[in-house]
């Protein structure tokens, strides 16, 4: 009997288009990060540079159990900027 092999999510991440955005300033693409074993949200939007014109992607992370705990707020400083 054929078995699928489980496929390690860890230190790995997706992004995928987001197609019903609920207004403007939402993301353009959303996904998730596994890092080390713990789940974080992520969210990227469509961005042209002032200076050069050229496109690129912002985003953020956030983590996946919304706990406010010492090691979440060092990401949401790091994702403020």
């Amino acid at each position: 009997m054929y078995q699928k092999k489980q496929f390690d999510e860890t230190n790995r991440w997706s992004l995928f288009p987001k197609e019903n955005k609920k207004s403007d300033n939402g993301p353009d693409y959303t996904g998730e990060v596994d890092i080390g074993g713990t789940k974080y949200r992520l969210a990227g939007w469509k961005r042209v540079s002032k200076k050069s014109g050229k496109k690129f992607l912002s985003g953020a992370i956030e983590p996946k159990d919304g706990k406010n705990d010492r090691q979440n707020d060092d990401f949401r400083n790091l994702t403020s900027r």
